[in-house]
């Protein structure tokens, strides 16, 4: 019998077959007491465990690349937090074993980010992940993981830890399907970026029979349980379709009647560079640098090496636009050198260009290295600071850019709600505006853009959202000044509509989305775009906001 599931679609589309599980860890180790001889040989054990799992997950992070070695490098330094290992080694010290210190350890750590109001919450999967890999380790018993199957299939798990999904292939995995998650958590990131259809945040995805057949749609979120012969074939015919639009569809973003929506990609670095040339990108709208920051909790890269890694993405697109962000450090992407350890709430703490401000020397290593990997070069080189919250933060960034001697446009990230309402304001001191709609819906809802019992509040769509992008959009052309958007709003190509009708200048985006927006945009007018744009932000929900722009452009 069909039965039609409904969660949140974060990476576009069809994927059709069976299920299978992702194998769940049972490594609670039994609690048992040592003698304090062996304290010191256990202390060990724990070392030599972390430090293999650590070196694990910094291998696997090198050779997935992109977006996710930089996930996967903070799960490494996770698991050689300091904190951690001394609450480790006291625990061995009063008796435990070496996996049920760890195990212990970090179920405390868990604890105190839930008392702490659980802003880091969306990091419990890949905490979790981290202790069953030392744990297992210690046990000497394989690490539960991705299915061993020969035949492709569609994967479910409650969750999935970014080491699982980083490495998946695509061949042989067909779609996944998750149970927690949001559309911006770790999991829809990395899905996007390997092409893989997905849905998160589906109640009751853990109980889905293995052997079951399910047909997945990553745009709309359904999940088709036991679908028919017809279900199917209109599912095939319609990824068909859009196959077929994406071949036809070349050349720079625009409307169907020639307006013009530059469509850039999201880096993290070199290794993400081949997929977006690959992709058509236009430039870089958001170029990701804590890439070269996670290599050394402790230390900020040398200048040198800076300009190196710059350099490679800014020869990729002679005369492109390059938009760069620079370091945005602190809530979930702490540093050691650089980020306070004791914030009760990281979120609404020092981070981002706060974090810059109280160090000003490594803000400016990274505007001269910036400027010297530009020298010579063609490109059209943009650099911008994230969490801007008001004039005074735009003046102050913009300053430190002149004083660095970089010559380029500066901007602000609008991702708080202030900077949206006072855009006209922040716009007297930069050039341009780029809308990361990830944080910007979670400061605008109070809701944490990883935890997928809020994930309705994340949903790009929500009316409230749409209305601070139009005033930021309305704020730059008064201005004459650019207004992109850069957060994972992009991605959706019937949002992608929604925002040029709003007024957005340019739309950066995973290079996996970008054959999908380009063709939608190439099938409506600037006009329908406004109407449907219009129509969303007169609704009263996200979802109401997404059908009525589906029905303006539908001409229904």
């Amino acid at each position: 019998m069909e039965t039609t599931l409904r969660g949140v679609g974060v990476s576009h589309g069809v994927a059709i077959g069976e299920v299978r599980h992702m194998g769940t860890a049972v490594l609670e180790p039994p609690a048992r007491q040592i003698p304090a001889e062996e304290a010191e040989r256990e202390q060990g054990r724990a070392r030599q465990a972390v430090d293999a799992v650590a070196a694990d997950l910094t291998a696997r992070g090198n050779l997935a690349g992109g977006e996710a070695q930089g996930v996967l490098e903070a799960q490494a330094m996770m698991a050689q937090d300091p904190e951690l290992m001394a609450d480790v080694e006291r625990r061995i010290a009063v008796g435990s074993t070496a996996e049920r210190a760890v195990y212990d350890a970090f179920a405390a750590y868990r604890d105190l980010l839930a008392g702490a109001g659980e802003y880091l919450a969306g990091r419990v999967a890949d905490l979790d992940d981290v202790r069953n890999r030392i744990v297992a380790r210690l046990l000497g018993v394989p690490m539960p993981g991705v299915p061993d199957s020969d035949q492709p299939y569609v994967l479910v798990a409650r969750d999935l830890a970014p080491a699982d999904t980083a490495l998946l292939d695509p061949t042989l995995v067909l779609g996944f399907v998750t149970e927690e998650g949001g559309p911006t958590s770790h999991s829809a990131i990395l899905a996007r970026a390997l092409g893989v259809p997905a849905v998160v945040a589906l109640p009751g995805a853990g109980e889905l029979a293995e052997g079951t057949v399910v047909a997945v749609d990553g745009s709309t979120g359904d999940v088709f349980v036991n679908p028919t012969d017809e279900q199917k074939t209109k599912l095939e015919t319609a990824a068909a379709e859009r196959k077929a639009a994406l071949a036809a569809a070349t050349g720079p973003g625009a409307t169907s009647d020639g307006h013009k929506v530059p469509l850039l990609a999201n880096v993290g670095g070199p290794a993400d560079v081949p997929a977006a040339v690959a992709a058509g990108a236009e430039g870089v709208g958001l170029f990701r640098t804590e890439f070269l920051f996670l290599d050394d909790s402790k230390n900020a890269p040398s200048e040198a090496k800076q300009v190196e890694a710059y350099r490679q993405v800014l020869e990729a697109f002679p005369e492109g636009r390059v938009v760069v962000r620079v370091l945005d450090a602190g809530a979930d992407k702490p540093l050691d050198f650089l980020t306070p350890a004791d914030e009760p709430n990281p979120a609404l703490g020092v981070r981002g260009l706060r974090t810059l401000l109280d160090h000003p020397g490594v803000l400016r290593t990274q505007l001269t290295a910036l400027a010297k990997a530009a020298e010579g070069l063609p490109v059209y080189l943009e650099v911008m600071a994230p969490m801007v919250a008001d004039r005074k933060d735009a003046k102050a960034f913009a300053d430190a850019c002149r004083e660095a001697g970089l010559r380029a446009k500066f901007g602000a990230m609008v991702e708080i709600p202030s900077a949206a309402l006072r855009a006209r304001s922040v716009l007297q001191e930069v050039e341009f505006l780029s809308l990361g709609t990830n944080d910007l819906a979670q400061y605008t809802f109070a809701a944490d853009r990883q935890v997928g019992a809020v994930a309705r509040l994340q949903d790009p769509w929500q009316p409230a959202l749409l209305d601070l992008v139009a005033l930021s959009a309305e704020a730059a052309n008064a201005e004459g000044k650019s207004c992109g958007v850069c957060g994972e709003a992009a991605s959706d190509p019937l949002l992608a509509c929604v925002l040029t009708g709003l007024g957005v200048t340019s739309l950066s985006m995973g290079a996996a989305s970008i054959p999908y927006v380009r063709a939608t945009l190439a099938k409506y007018t600037l006009a329908q775009c406004e109407r449907a744009a219009a129509a969303s932000r007169a609704a009263e929900s996200a979802e109401e906001a997404r059908s009525a722009a589906r029905a303006v452009l539908s001409g229904e």
